[in-house]
């Protein structure tokens, strides 16, 4: 049956069940709440000055300021959309567990609440730090079936548990809240887009078949790190600087939003490639996203839409974690860009032949 631009969320999902009759309904049920989590935080973002006011039942006014498990200091939105998710699906019956970017360690279901068989990772806001210059924002998920062993004991949840490559995702997606409130998801049946209704509260398919074209002139990099990349890297931002006249033969534009959710809502709507690379700044971290809350659902996003996406040197889905915070070097867009740039990887060094335009020379080299 065709996609309906008239279609709700909750009739997607319907529709969606129907292809596996012996389904239960919970990832439905589960899906559902986290849209509505989405909601309350879409209207904290437009109405910051009053988030106090939207914190949910039980949940307490958290101030921010302090350092999280990244190193790094959170806002008060960063605290009270965790709260959100948290107060959200604790209470639903279907999940065993939920671990987030702002806390240290997997979240335990309270007792007094039914235990279920999946497990939901989510980074509750990300790109909060352009919210004072008014950038959009979002909130990423990914859903996981728990163990077995945790779903027949009704155990607590252990890290050991959300260590699964995201090739296992049952579901994934993000909220963009922006201009206007977008849900962007996939249940492993491609790629779908819902904008958020003000008037009636639903979201509503708008984007009923979301792709990425294979080829694009856009990318997307933070140059002032130029100093710290790989040669490959170097190698394929000096040949799109080079435009016509390099190797490439086409002239690209550079995109950088500083929001990952931003960046990957562009590339989905019109392709391009995003670059956050492995890098030489510090050994002991190869990169600077987080594997599980943030490259491993937009992975699977921009894979269901006919892209790639890979750590530079392999698909990112295809990498097991190590960590419940583990970071990672992530590429991800158009097919021929990501395939151009894990071959560049995979090339050895070579100071024969002709160097490309900017080669010795450039403004991106160390």
């Amino acid at each position: 049956m065709p996609l309906s631009r008239r279609w709700t969320l909750t009739r997607y999902l319907i529709e969606e069940r129907r292809r596996f009759p012996e389904a239960s309904g919970d990832l439905n049920a589960l899906i559902l709440d986290v849209a509505t989590a989405c909601k309350a935080i879409a209207k904290i973002v437009a109405f910051e000055d009053l988030a106090g006011a939207f914190v949910p039942e039980g949940g307490s006014k958290l101030e921010g300021g302090a350092i999280n498990v990244q190193g790094e200091v959170q806002k008060r939105l960063d605290v009270i959309s965790n709260e959100i998710f948290t107060r959200t699906n604790e209470w639903n019956g279907h999940l065993a567990g939920m671990a987030s970017e702002e806390m240290d360690v997997p979240f335990q279901i309270p007792a007094q609440y039914p235990r279920g068989k999946y497990l939901l990772v989510f980074d509750p806001l990300d790109g909060s730090s352009n919210l004072d210059v008014n950038v959009s924002v979002g909130s990423i998920f990914s859903i996981l079936r728990a163990p077995d062993d945790v779903v027949a004991a009704g155990r607590d949840v252990v890290e050991a548990d959300f260590l699964q490559p995201g090739a296992r995702q049952v579901a994934a997606g993000y909220a963009l809240y922006g201009p206007t409130t977008m849900l962007v998801l996939t249940v492993g049946n491609g790629v779908v887009g819902f904008t958020l209704n003000p008037t009636t509260g639903e979201f509503v398919l708008t984007h009923p078949k979301i792709t990425v074209p294979p080829a694009t002139q856009e990318f997307a990099i933070n140059s002032s790190n130029a100093r710290f990349w790989e040669p490959p890297v170097k190698r394929y931002v000096d040949e799109c600087l080079a435009g016509k006249a390099g190797p490439r033969g086409k002239d690209f534009n550079m995109r950088w939003i500083a929001s990952l959710v931003a960046e990957a809502h562009r590339i989905l709507m019109r392709g391009g490639v995003f670059l956050y690379p492995r890098d030489m700044r510090d050994p002991a971290k190869p990169g600077r996203l987080r594997l599980l809350y943030e490259a491993s659902p937009v992975g699977m996003l921009i894979e269901q839409a006919g892209g790639r996406a890979s750590t530079g040197r392999q698909p990112v889905l295809g990498v097991t974690p190590t960590a419940l915070h583990q970071r990672i070097g992530f590429v991800f867009g158009s097919k021929d860009e990501v395939d151009r740039i894990e071959r560049y990887h995979q090339e050895p060094l070579s100071d024969d032949g002709p160097e490309p335009l900017f080669a010795t020379r450039s403004l991106f080299r160390a």
